[in-house]
């Protein structure tokens, strides 16, 4: 079983501090990266401690669960729900008491987990207990430490920077897929590394406390302004960085041939506007989207006679922002959402998720009455939210109701880390641009080009990525290795009767 799409934060505080606070809010700052299970694990010179279960991070960390969360340094994570991840003992971050005593949480998917297990009972000699492969992953990291300081008397005291900088670079070698990770050694540092493509993002921050310089690690960089850090840097791909219990810190490149190719729906949908990823202002290239949209509407429907364009709250709002601007047609809000409702995209099983949509959105009838508008969203994925909205739209008493998506059409199963369903369900598959408007009930459809996609977040100021990671729209797998049979395995897990099956 993956996790998929999650957050994850680690935080090495000064000698006094209790870590377990600070943890806790920039888990609260990542919560729409998950709102499944959390979990902190902390750590003082010689224990740890440890709180993991389902639900909101809120919910799951009383205040007498974060009173026994002591010590200084700490990671934490958030997840979204996934086939067969509805226990708790799936939360992370995972633990494994050797060597030395490693906590892990991870945002990614390996794509040879299956070997990685079997790789471990034959030749390291250690069995895990779930079927997830960031358990697998804690535990090749685990092995690999180990056997970095075989042999060696002095047990932790003789674990050094080399040993992890040479147990990140064998992950590497073992492991394929993407991972952005977080490690704390028991009374000795946190670790953290990112794959040699740099799939999932991963963000350094620091601030000074008292002549102590606190560094902190998290998926996205509006962590660090949240919570009183400062922005540093992006951890690169390939990179390891070490942050010991007195702060002193040490990075490596851990990989010979790094290729960045992040994931561009880390853009598109998951992370938060106000996030830099890779040096790209998530907002900006929202805003790009935006723009390219109004060309190609300016371009295939001239006489579009549109008399507003509507988001569909929330992350369909930048791009709707950057269209209307560049198509002079008014920005209107006609869509009220309940803040109180998860996102729709990652719930489990088609029921809950059209339980959702009709409470999760209602109409502002001033704003449709008589009127052609046009609505975007950020992407359409089985079609059905976009169904649901365009009739809600009619209902409002829209004369025309128009539909673009800032991103192409989903043709292909997402392996990196987002649990996107079967491709078989996915309302572009194997349908042209009218069918599958009017599969959604809408009065003409306009899709994202795929390079004007990648335009939008290249051409941001700061960007020095090339390309992207687009494997839902091409069916380009960056890492190599995807074959027929495998995306024929995930499809069945992940399709809604495969959930079912599983959540019984």
């Amino acid at each position: 079983m993956m996790i998929p799409m999650c957050g994850i934060i680690g935080i090495v505080g000064s000698p006094s501090t209790h870590v377990a606070t600070s943890v806790y809010d920039g888990l609260i700052v990542l919560q729409h990266r998950g709102q499944d299970a959390a979990g902190i694990v902390t750590s003082d010179s010689e224990n740890i401690c440890h709180r993991r279960a389902n639900g909101l991070v809120r919910d799951v960390f009383l205040d007498r669960h974060m009173k026994r969360l002591n010590g200084s340094m700490g990671i934490g994570h958030v997840r979204y729900p996934t086939a067969g991840s509805s226990s708790s003992d799936e939360a992370q971050p995972f633990y494994t008491n050797t060597p030395f005593g490693v906590s892990l949480a991870h945002n990614g998917n390996l794509n040879n987990t299956p070997d990685i297990i079997s790789g471990l009972l034959e030749y390291d000699h250690r069995r895990i207990n779930t079927s997830s492969d960031s358990e697998a992953l804690l535990n090749l990291f685990a092995a690999e430490i180990q056997r970095s300081v075989n042999g060696r008397p002095g047990g932790m005291a003789a674990l050094n920077e080399d040993d992890i900088f040479r147990a990140v670079e064998r992950t590497h070698l073992r492991a394929e897929g993407s991972y952005s990770v977080v490690c704390l050694i028991t009374g000795w540092g946190l670790v953290a590394f990112r794959d040699p493509h740099g799939i999932r993002p991963l963000f350094l921050g620091k601030r000074e406390v008292d002549g102590f310089t606190e560094r902190l690690v998290s998926s996205e960089s509006v962590v660090c302004q949240s919570i009183g850090f400062e922005n540093d840097r992006d951890i690169s791909p390939g990179e390891a960085v070490i942050v010991r219990m007195d702060g002193e810190t040490h990075a490596k490149n851990c990989h010979s041939d790094v290729n960045h190719t992040p994931c561009v729906f880390e853009h598109v949908y998951f992370a938060r506007p106000d996030s830099v990823i890779d040096g790209i202002s998530v907002h900006q290239a929202r805003l790009r989207m935006g723009e390219a949209l109004a060309s190609r509407i300016e371009s295939l429907f001239p006489d579009h006679r549109i008399d507003a364009v509507i988001p569909v709250p929330d992350s369909g709002r930048i791009a709707a922002l950057g269209l209307s601007s560049a198509l002079g047609v008014p920005y209107r809000e006609g869509f009220v959402k309940n803040r109180y409702i998860g996102r729709t995209f990652i719930m489990p099983g088609q029921k809950i998720r059209k339980d959702s949509v009709r409470k999760k959105l209602n109409t502002i009838s001033e704003e449709f009455n008589g009127k052609t508008v046009l609505i975007v969203d950020d992407s359409i994925v089985r079609g059905n939210t976009s169904r649901r909205i365009v009739q809600m739209a009619r209902d409002a008493g829209a004369s025309r109701v128009l539909f673009a998506s800032s991103s192409p059409p989903i043709v292909h199963p997402n392996v990196y880390g987002i649990d996107m369903p079967a491709r078989e369900e996915y309302v572009a598959y194997g349908k042209t641009n009218d069918e599958i408007c009017q599969a959604i009930g809408a009065d003409w459809l306009i899709y994202q080009d795929l390079g004007d996609l990648v335009d939008a977040c290249t051409g941001t100021s700061g960007s020095q990525i090339e390309e992207f990671d687009c494997s839902c729209f091409n069916g380009i797998y960056v890492t190599g290795g995807i074959t027929e049979e495998y995306l024929s395995r995930i499809s069945r897990t992940r399709s809604d009767s495969g959930k079912e099956q599983a959540s019984v």
